[in-house]
């Protein structure tokens, strides 16, 4: 056994093996501390024979493999399950070894077991090739069935879109270019492409599959094409590389299924491993969606919180009403692609809007889905050969779950009701097909009988009926040998070891008939055979055995079928998705008085008494205060005044924990959900299509890349000024605050004027810097607003409104005060700020470069504030 685990593992190196040893799944040599490292259990050993002594080993239980397996894949390792492909009788009743195979080899990105897989997330594996400045990258779900691929050029925006994805694990060949981070917990990769997240699970494969050559014959035999022309990336060489290696990798680690079917040697040689469950390969483009980028999905909270990373006080948390985790994965995925065109966008409006008008339509429906299955997965796992009884039982429950949808689906006219008008026959005929295949409980295990219902397969019953007699013969032998010998404490009875057998009082043995065998003799008793007793017994385990082999071949064959219907049933399970978000936007918009927005092509943002969607849901209803805002090219016929501005830019100033930065969110996550296709927390929005959202807000510093707060500021802001366009929305916070006054001020004026002088973009600019007020009056498409306070007599409240004016102080003692400063601390800190204010003489020179730069026109005003003051230092001495 030792000597076959190491063959084993000579085969599978860079995985830890899983040795089924009786009960246990076992590991050895350093597998086992590794194994008992990271899953902390005891150590131990076993003799490994004379030359090499007593070797590590530990173990877990066969019942809880799964869960210890997904710890090791959560940190980063892969798994080789070997098991016992025989039973262990057979192989003792021979004298030899128990045939044992390695049936999976998990790694996090080939995941297809429901107990290992985030229901509500998908779980990608990625596969990236970088030549110089271009890169390509194919990923896949192999639970769900999606595969697509992309090229590209900026290693940056490759970071980005792996950021998006999150995946569970990225292919890179051995030869990619640039030194970089980590391979995996403890072990280091010096083939990592130079600008890839280090947080990912790295795997290398051999550059071979990643050849063009290579990867497009693995793709079009796949695909059974003669080209990619019609995926769209015939002319993409390294999305082809990518999505050829990705393929390769998923072939190889799937051909080792299949092998719990084959318990004999011809049946291995007849069996052919189940093809990887994914989709025809579907070609994207960055720019085919809006694009958000790492530092605005964190900022915005989408899917998770700055704070804790929660789900909780999330976007996506805030939104959520779906019943089915394919309509959670699908809300997941608007979320972090909303789209670029208005007709899709009116697309998904038309239909919540006719699920908010017609509520006893949207319950109905929502009541269907809660019963509807992961349909997705579900299939995946039938493709894979993987699916048991229950789990096509349940795919067949939901397919006839989807027929009564389409039902009612019929009395609605949007979009994507009508996509659900019909469902295909064939789909409805697999479910009849399968609910008059399996039992109405089928078992877990798919080997061991129970699966099948009568009247399926006439062999099937001829056994059955067998097994029946010869089951009611020895039921009925005890009573009639009782009377034959007239014996009434004779008894009939079974044993693993022996069988059945006739059991006599030993004061009765001289009375056994001729034709007893005697079998063992014990203290009180002997037990005795008979001939006609051991040929139905022999009779009734063979018949199981074939009982048992006729119903697993049925129900593989019936898990085929689901299978190669695989393609048709995720089509219907997409259009299911789709209808469970648009059903839980429609209810919440119903809920929380969510507008209809106004979807245009051009630049105009116009919000009437805007909210932020999850602030909203936290508090108490009627405590959020509505705020406005217009920016952008002002609509059609609309007068523009000084009551009803629309810059390009606005300066925002108020004071501190008063909502600006809630304010810039809202703007932005309405922004995101209309382009979702959702309705929006507003009295009234008309929104242009944004290319790209951007945000700026909060201090993060990166201590693992040393770069301190400043710095990571300065790069997320020259990220956004390099990639932004007058089509962006962007949302900055306290830009220039992390260094000295006058430094600070000078970036954040030079930051502000370049935006709407150059890019002119649409941008919404939070600072504490007043004197950015000046850029109103120097720059025409620049507007200041402030969130107002009322001062008290020794307090401050805030009114957390959003109006026209630039406020000239951000009340931060008070805040300070607020926050329980020490009485002593926010006293001196008066004193100080007053002899500042006194001998400051910033604000007069930035007066004087304001009316210096009012003489030239915006296009070619370039001077900043830092030229035009003086860099002395302020003869202040505040210690007097």
């Amino acid at each position: 056994m030792m000597r076959h685990y190491t063959e084993v593992k000579d085969q599978y190196p860079h995985t830890l093996l899983l040795y089924r040893v009786g009960d246990f799944f076992e590991c050895f040599f350093q597998d086992a501390i590794v194994v008992a490292r990271e899953l902390e259990l005891v150590l131990t050993s076993k003799e490994g024979g004379k030359e090499i002594g007593r070797v590590p080993m530990t173990g877990v239980p066969h019942h809880a493999v799964e869960r210890y397996s997904s710890t090791l894949l959560e940190k980063g390792f892969c798994v080789a399950i070997c098991d016992q492909t025989e039973d262990a009788k057979d192989a003792e009743a021979e004298k030899r070894m128990v045939d044992r195979q390695i049936t999976r080899v998990l790694t996090p990105g080939t995941l297809i077991e429901s107990g290992m897989l985030d229901a509500r997330s998908n779980n990608f594996l990625a596969a990236a090739v970088v030549a110089g400045e271009h890169w390509g990258l194919a990923y896949a779900d192999i639970s769900t069935g999606e595969f697509l691929t992309t090229q590209d050029r900026g290693i940056e925006l490759l970071a980005q879109e792996l950021l998006r994805l999150s995946p569970a694990e990225v292919l890179v060949p051995t030869n990619a270019p640039d030194p970089g981070k980590l391979l995996r917990p403890g072990e280091t990769s010096e083939h990592l492409p130079e600008g890839l997240p280090a947080s990912f699970c790295y795997s290398l494969r051999s550059p071979k599959s990643f050849y063009k050559a290579a990867a497009y014959e693995a793709l079009i035999e796949r695909f059974n094409l003669k080209s990619l022309e019609g995926l769209g990336c015939e002319q993409l060489p390294l999305a082809i590389r990518a999505a050829g290696g990705l393929l390769k990798y998923l072939e190889d680690t799937f051909e080792q299924q299949g092998r719990e079917s084959q318990q004999k040697s011809q049946e291995k040689e007849n069996t052919t491993p189940p093809k990887v469950p994914l989709q025809v390969l579907r070609t994207y483009t960055l720019t085919d969606y809006l694009i958000l980028d790492h530092q605005t999905r964190r900022n915005l909270e989408i899917l998770q919180t700055v704070r804790d990373g929660s789900l909780h006080g999330s976007l996506l948390w805030a939104l959520d009403k779906t019943r089915t985790p394919m309509g959670g994965r699908a809300l997941r995925r608007w979320l972090l692609q909303p789209l670029l065109e208005v007709k899709g966008i009116e697309a998904r409006q038309d239909t919540i809007a006719e699920l908010l008008d017609d509520s006893n339509l949207r319950e109905e429906l929502q009541d269907l889905l809660r019963e509807v299955y992961d349909l997705e997965r579900l299939t995946g796992r039938a493709g894979a050969g993987t699916a048991n009884a229950r789990d096509l039982y349940a795919l067949s429950a939901s397919l006839t779950k989807v027929v009564q949808l389409a039902t009612v689906c019929q009395r609605g006219q949007s979009p994507y009701l009508q996509v659900l008008h019909a469902v295909p026959v064939e789909l409805e005929q697999l479910g009849e097909t399968i609910r008059q295949h399996l039992v109405d409980n089928p078992p877990i295990h798919v080997k061991e009988g129970g699966l099948i219902r009568d009247g399926v397969n006439a062999d099937l019953d001829d056994y059955r009926t067998q097994v029946e007699a010869d089951r009611q013969w020895i039921a009925n032998l005890e009573a009639s040998e009782r009377e034959r010998t007239g014996i009434a404490n004779l008894r009939v009875g079974f044993n693993k070891t022996f069988g059945y057998y006739i059991s006599l009082p030993r004061s009765k043995a001289e009375q056994a008939p001729e034709d007893y065998i005697r079998k063992q003799t014990l203290t009180n008793e002997e037990r005795y055979i008979t001939p006609d007793l051991k040929e139905r017994e022999a009779r009734i385990l063979t018949a199981q055995d074939d009982l048992n082999r006729l119903e697993y071949e049925i129900f593989t064959q019936l898990r085929s079928t689901v299978g190669d219907r695989g393609d048709k049933i995720r089509q219907v399970a997409k259009a299911v998705a789709a209808l469970d978000v648009l059903c839980g936007l429609a209810e919440i918009a119903g809920e929380r008085k969510y507008c209809r927005p106004q979807m245009l092509s051009g630049r105009e943002i116009t919000i009437l008494a805007g909210r932020h969607p999850v602030v909203e849901r936290s508090i108490p209803d009627g405590f959020f205060v509505p705020n406005s805002v217009r920016l952008g090219t002002k609509a059609s016929g609309e007068a523009e005044t000084t009551d009803n501005p629309r810059p390009d830019l606005i300066v925002l100033t108020g004071p501190n924990a008063s909502g600006k930065s809630c304010y810039l969110r809202q703007v932005g996550l309405i922004q995101l959900m209309a382009q979702t296709g959702s309705f929006v927390p507003a009295d009234k929005a008309v929104l242009g299509i944004c290319d790209r959202i951007f945000t700026r807000v909060g201090a993060v510093d990166d201590l693992a890349t040393g770069q301190s707060t400043f710095m990571v500021e300065m790069n997320e802001t020259a990220n956004i000024l390099n990639h932004a366009t007058d089509n962006s929305l962007v949302l900055l916070d306290e830009i220039g605050r992390g260094t000295a006054t006058f430094d600070g001020l000078s970036i954040a004026w030079a930051v502000a004027e370049h935006l709407a002088m150059e890019i002119q973009a649409r941008t919404i600019f939070a600072t504490h810097y007043h004197e950015l007020n000046e850029l109103a009056s120097i720059l025409p498409n620049v507007a200041n607003y402030q969130v107002t306070v009322k001062e008290l007599r020794d307090r401050i409240v805030f009114l957390h409104q959003v109006q026209p004016g630039g406020a000239d102080r951000s009340y931060g003692i008070e805040a300070g005060r607020l926050a329980g400063l020490p009485a002593p601390v926010i006293s001196r800190a008066r004193q100080v700020m007053g002899q500042i204010e006194k001998h400051s003489k910033l604000a007069v020179g930035l007066r004087k470069g304001g009316e210096m730069n009012r003489q030239q026109s915006p296009k070619t005003a370039k001077q900043s504030p830092e030229e035009e003051v003086s860099q002395q230092q302020l003869d202040i001495d505040i210690f007097s």
